[in-house]
């Protein structure tokens, strides 16, 4: 497991852009595009790995990561 594992991955199509948009909401928005769903997802799990490392370079405490049980339920609240 590495460290970005615990933060929630979308990968979701997007009409205006006419492609696939990555996104993860603790550490970013819109961080990769592309044709292929699996392609921009295996491209967004490298940016978390990333983004992670620059957080610590510049001495920054991570987001609490919002996957896992938490999400679930909030989610289910929703539908």
């Amino acid at each position: 497991m590495s460290r970005g594992d615990k933060y929630l991955k979308i990968v979701e199509w997007s009409d205006e852009d006419g492609c696939f948009i990555g996104s993860c909401p603790e550490l970013f928005y819109g961080g990769c595009h592309g044709s292929d769903a699996k392609a921009v997802f295996a491209e967004l799990c490298e940016i978390i790995e990333e983004t992670i490392l620059l957080y610590e370079q510049d001495g920054k405490s991570l987001p609490a990561a919002i996957s896992g049980r938490d999400l679930v339920n909030s989610l289910q609240k929703i539908a």
